[in-house]
């Protein structure tokens, strides 16, 4: 029960900072607040029926008494242990996993998490704009493509012809593109439930001796225009080559939906 009031209070501390969303999917945060509440409310309630239960149960203590006697002294050691054990286990639980919910700040998924659930390797996450519906818009709605919009067109066509004219702006964290020196992936993680189920999809980038200037983990604005992968070893035929690239903070919601 106590366990279920610290986990709770952390949860609702989570969501009135708003950092509940670094968990779960903006349309369950209302109903994991309510049930939690109502989790804390059933939990206090149990706790405050526990001493009237206790007093209840020993209403006949020469009646215990008598059932005590008949049962083998090694037994009643043994529950007494095992009771013992319960308790401190279940302490330290609760203790554990206290401290870690306050000692620990809330985090993003970094990209360790992404190269262990590769890149762009989620067909459903990918799906999205389709190659003939970006051919039908303007300007401005490129400007407003995400990483989810341009990975998926890259993971539909590789054919140059299609890209010419058009830049990418997009903004999210570097996520090595496995061993290569000169090719690195702007990345964003796409949730459907909860971080558990999250998928990372990221746009590859072309810049020599990337290591040199950037960090894994680091967030960035990249605005550049497509062109084909120089890189032999690359799974990406296409590669956004960067004509500004610019260092930021990580945004309040860094995920997609």
């Amino acid at each position: 029960m106590l366990l279920t009031l610290v986990v709770g209070v952390s949860t609702l501390w989570l969501a009135a900072t708003g950092q509940l969303i670094l968990y779960i999917h903006p349309r369950y945060v209302v109903f994991t607040v309510v049930m939690i509440a109502i989790g804390m409310v059933l939990s206090l309630g149990v706790l405050a029926l526990a001493p009237m239960r206790d007093e209840h149960d020993h209403d006949d203590p020469d009646e215990e008494a008598r059932a005590a006697s008949l049962r083998p002294r090694r037994t009643r050691r043994g529950r007494v242990a095992a009771r013992g054990t319960a308790v401190v286990a279940g302490a330290t639980v609760t203790v554990a996993v206290a401290v870690a919910l306050v000692a620990l700040p809330p985090a993003t998924l970094t990209s360790a998490t992404a190269g262990q659930r590769d890149v762009n390797s989620s067909t459903a996450a990918l799906k999205g704009t389709s190659v003939v519906d970006a051919e039908a818009a303007s300007s401005d709605a490129y400007a407003s493509f995400s990483v989810l919009d341009w990975a998926g067109l890259l993971r539909q066509t590789s054919d140059l012809a299609f890209y010419e004219g058009k830049t990418a702006d997009v903004t999210g964290f570097v996520v090595p593109a496995g061993d290569e020196e000169d090719v690195f992936y702007v990345s964003r993680f796409v949730i459907t439930c909860c971080a558990v189920d999250a998928q990372p999809v990221g746009v590859p980038v072309q810049l020599d001796d990337w290591r040199s200037e950037l960090q894994p983990d680091e967030w960035v604005t990249v605005s550049g225009g497509f062109r084909t992968n120089p890189s032999s070893t690359s799974s990406d035929p296409v590669a956004v080559v960067p004509d500004s690239l610019e260092k930021v903070g990580q945004p309040s919601d860094p995920y997609l939906y």
